[in-house]
């Protein structure tokens, strides 16, 4: 069964993770410019109808777009990859400071 998630943003007292990331950084522009929702019509047929629901085909397309641009091979590294960046902001902002890369 294909599934899909629904993204609300989470608004913790001065806090929105959006808010955090570059307007410049890649994959906001990426975000903005591709358009991915074609995906759910054209692999709906490749699912069944019962069981569990899968990973959102959408997310599951931009972890592979993310491990293409940074090169990275492993899944357990890519999911690695993407937890860090999401932890890494979350401290900046809780720090109050800027990380250099």
């Amino acid at each position: 069964m294909q599934g899909r998630k629904n993204y609300t943003e989470k608004l913790f007292p001065g806090f929105r993770l959006s808010d955090r990331i570059p307007k410049e950084n890649l994959y906001r522009r990426l975000r903005e410019t591709l358009d991915l929702s074609f995906l759910y019509r054209d692999i709906k047929e490749l699912y069944g109808k019962t069981g569990n629901p899968s990973i959102d085909p959408v997310v599951f397309f931009k972890l592979l777009i993310t491990g293409y641009l940074e090169n990275i091979t492993s899944d357990r590294k890519l999911v690695e990859h993407c937890t860090l960046i999401v932890t890494e902001k979350k401290i900046d902002e809780s720090m109050s400071i800027l990380v250099p890369r």
